[in-house]
């Protein structure tokens, strides 16, 4: 029996092939676009699982609160003591690492390079459980000066993974310090939210110039990882977390102000496996994601194979009358309805098997090019623990029956005795002629839908890239690396020797550039106010402004012929210096938007007032400086994020970067010269530079790849339910002959005959825009409003999208509109 289903059927797709063809190409392309999807949401969702103990291993994140109309920021990153602290008052806790990012010179064979590496504490391999290739996990870094390195940094300075015992020499704070190999791990995977080639034991010694970094709560200066003792209650830890802050931090004396760090952040403990997806994402190794976008992905996945599968639907319902003649026949024969049903829905199985196939190659082909576009591991793999063969299977019988269920029943229904006198070889079943028009509204409203959030998504990325950011970008050379103790002997001949280079208009130095990932807040006393507020406050040169074409507003800018312009104390500090420093005050420059927080109605009224903000250390107080000049408000970062309220100081001593202003012309060589210069005086530094075009451009580049999929899996949307649309078409057509026959020997003409049809199918496209349009509306309102700084979500949005719409479904059935036009009535009515 089964055989003769099978045999029928195929006998049927070969007796249709422009039908079977529709069916199967539209299904495949829905279920290899449900499956590249699917395979991403779980790529998405799979960060960190792989860990082994990952269900007890916990991050500590710093929550700020909102202050001074500064809305709230979740971070990844926490202080030091923060760890220790938790460790120290709650049993609960079995192990806490801290591991802080470091960028340190790397001497090699006497050849120096640069990586970004984690200090960690010993536990951190028990908490975080990395494979190791080589190496004992208890004992890798339980000694000081100890290493591990990944597998691919292995093989790339030695050529080998097996390496224990060597030794790599790191340069920290100006020494050289010797690292020996205990460890060699597997290469982290991508779906991960750590990103490191090196890992070395953290050494407090590294941070003696600061030695708030240990002690103070508001230095978020790293990450915190904690193990948990299985069975942990979370919710219980974070209910007694109140007063174990007010158990633990100290109050600050800030002038005649106490304030207290508690009062400005709370810490929440997060699972490390909902890192990736969670709330906090600022200060993150690697690029977080949003729950609702992969909701979303996952929800377009769906959508498209449910729109295939209602086109296999419409099409079989379409087909209904043509095989009325057969159905009839078998009931007389005495097929049973069940039997019937049986056999058209292995049809519709065989079908759904036949566009897997498809499918599969299909997915098999672009997943490598996804995959490399979105940096992400996506494999397609049949068998072992990520296989896919059973999901396959499954989603063959769901398509195939839902897809052919309802064809089915309508099919098997038919009576013999009333098809067969009434000759119904060429009539439509009754009463699908709405439930068809329904389901096309309903395929192009997600279409619509679809394309309405691709022109928004690629319109805001797009405004995000080109938004004037406050500074002139072009040929703007940022390099990095000003910072390390090598390059304080040679910074200023080394600024001075890049300056003359011919095609260099302009270099400063600072402590925040574009995307620098630096963030330092300061307190601000404001004479009249009892609360201080808090501002970045970041260092900078004379010559900073300028070369970033940064405009003054107001006042005037740094002189270096002004002594109390210059911040500036040496490092460890003297305490002569501070003292005076403190006595004397200084001048500062802030941005429009610190000066309006600050309470001053205009630029120009902030001129010459004084404020008080830490300068020095604690036991000096407060230092009052007096506002000299006010600067247009800048991005460095991410369009996300909000303008950041800024005091800059003139401080040479506290920067991290060169900005460097060349001739766009000649971009390239002229890079090439400052690399030169910068080897020349800093030979064991890497020269590490970028443009400020490119730093952009990479800002987005996350985004953009996401935009740029989620609007080929719109336009394959489109094509599914084109293909479906010009299926009905084509039976509509073939079925409405005689009709079309009758209205031209009445006189109507070709073009009336085109409009009826185009009208025909045009309507349900009009009514998909009434359901798409608020649906969509919602989505994008939602997203945007991520952004500090967003496109409006006006109306042509939706008319583009729908008058688009309305274009192709007529471009795609004004073909056979012609067809039927043009064709002679005599052939439609000759047998009448």
């Amino acid at each position: 029996m089964f055989r003769n289903y099978l045999t029928v059927g195929i006998r049927a797709l070969a007796a249709n092939p422009t039908y079977a063809a529709l069916n199967i190409v539209g299904l495949a392309i829905g279920m290899a676009a449900c499956l590249i999807l699917l395979l991403f949401v779980r790529y998405e969702i799979s960060f960190d699982r792989w860990l082994p103990g990952h269900e007890n291993a916990y991050q500590v994140q710093t929550i700020s609160l909102p202050r001074d109309s500064s809305p709230g920021e979740a971070m990844q990153m926490s202080a030091y003591v923060v760890g220790h602290s938790l460790a120290k008052d709650f049993p609960q806790i079995e192990a806490v690492s801290y591991a802080g990012l470091a960028n340190p010179v790397i001497l090699q064979d006497g050849k120096a390079s640069t990586t970004v590496l984690l200090e960690v504490e010993a536990p951190f391999l028990s908490i975080i459980r990395l494979p190791l290739l080589h190496g004992d996990p208890p004992t890798a870094l339980r000694n000081p000066n100890t290493m591990l390195l990944s597998e691919a940094e292995a093989i790339r300075r030695f050529g080998r993974s097996d390496i224990l015992g060597k030794t790599l020499t790191l340069v920290r704070s100006g020494r050289e310090r010797d690292y020996r190999i205990t460890g060699v791990y597997r290469d982290i995977p991508k779906n991960s939210h750590i990103k490191t080639e090196m890992i070395v034991r953290f050494n407090p010694d590294d941070v003696a110039s600061q030695p708030d970094q240990l002690t103070r709560y508001g230095w978020n200066s790293g990450y915190n990882y904690l193990r948990l003792r299985p069975g942990t209650d979370i919710a219980a830890i974070h209910a007694a977390m109140p007063a174990w802050e007010k158990r633990n931090i100290p109050d600050d004396n800030f002038g005649t102000v106490r304030t207290n760090e508690g009062d400005l952040q709370d810490w929440r403990l997060t699972p490390i496996a909902d890192i990736h997806l969670g709330e906090a994402q600022a200060a993150a190794m690697t690029p977080g994601n949003d729950p609702r976008t992969i909701a979303t992905f996952a929800i377009v996945a769906l959508l498209i194979l449910a729109m295939a599968a209602v086109n296999f639907t419409n099409l079989a319902t379409a087909r209904a009358g043509q095989r009325a003649r057969e159905v009839a026949l078998r009931k007389v024969l005495g097929a049973s309805r069940g039997q019937l049903i049986a056999q058209f829905l292995g049809e519709s199985i065989l079908i759904a098997t036949l566009a897997m196939l498809l499918g599969l190659a299909l997915a098999e082909l672009l997943l490598p090019l996804i995959a490399d576009f979105l940096k992400a591991d996506l494999t397609l793999s049949y068998l072992g623990p990520d296989g896919i063969a059973l999901p396959i299977l499954v989603l063959i019988l769901l398509v195939g029956v839902a897809g052919g269920l309802y064809p089915a029943l309508i099919l098997s229904r038919f009576a013999p005795a009333a098809t067969l006198k009434a000759n119904r070889s060429a009539s439509g079943p009754e009463g699908s002629g709405r439930l068809r028009q329904a389901l096309v509204v309903a395929q192009f409203a997600v279409g619509i839908g679809l394309v309405i959030c691709t022109g928004v998504i690629a319109a805001q990325t797009w405004h995000a890239r080109s938004l004037d950011p406050g500074y002139n970008r072009g040929g703007l050379l940022q390099v990095d690396g000003m910072a390390r103790k090598q390059i304080e002997p040679v910074a200023e001949t080394l600024v001075n020797a890049v300056a003359a280079i011919p095609g260099v208009q302009g270099v400063g130095r600072t402590m925040i550039g574009v995307d620098t990932g630096s963030k330092i807040n300061t307190s601000v006393q404001v004479p009249g106010r009892a609360e201080p507020i808090m501002i970045g406050s970041y260092g900078v040169d004379t010559g900073f402004f300028r070369t970033m074409g940064i405009r003054l507003i107001a006042g005037r800018g740094f002189d270096p012929n002004n002594a109390r312009d210059d911040v500036q104390t040496p490092t460890p500090e003297v305490p002569a210096l501070e003292q005076a420093l403190a006595a004397r005050g200084a001048n500062v420059v802030v941005n429009a938007l610190a000066a309006q927080r600050l309470g001053f109605a205009t630029p120009a009224a902030a001129i010459g007032k004084t404020v008080k903000l830490a300068l020095v250390r604690d036991i000096y107080g407060p230092v009052a400086v007096t506002i000299v000049g006010v600067v247009d408000d800048v991005r460095y970062r991410s369009i996300r994020e909000p303008l950041e309220p800024i005091i800059f100081t003139y401080n040479r001593g506290f920067i991290s970067t060169m900005v460097v202003r060349v001739d766009a012309a000649r971009a390239a060589q002229v890079r090439d010269r400052i690399e030169r210069v910068w080897r020349r005086y800093a030979p064991n530094v890497p020269f590490e530079a970028k443009f400020a075009d490119d730093i952009v451009f990479d800002l987005y580049k996350a985004e953009q790849a996401r935009a740029t999929i989620f609007a080929a899996f719109a336009g394959l949307a489109i094509i599914v339910a084109c293909l479906g649309l010009f299926g009905l078409a084509a039976f509509t057509a073939e079925r409405r002959t005689k009709e079309i026959g009758i209205r031209k020997v009445l006189g109507a003409r070709d073009r009336d005959i085109v409009r009826l049809l185009v009208w025909q199918f045009s309507r349900p496209v009009l009514l998909a825009n009434l359901l798409a349009w608020p649906v969509a509306w919602w989505l994008m309102r939602g997203w945007l409003d991520s952004f500090n700084d967003r496109i409006p979500l006006g109306p042509h949005w939706f008319l583009g999208a729908g008058l688009l719409a309305a274009l192709i479904a007529a471009a795609t059935i004004i073909t056979h509109a012609l067809k039927v036009a043009r064709a002679s009535p005599i052939n439609a009515l000759r047998y009448e």
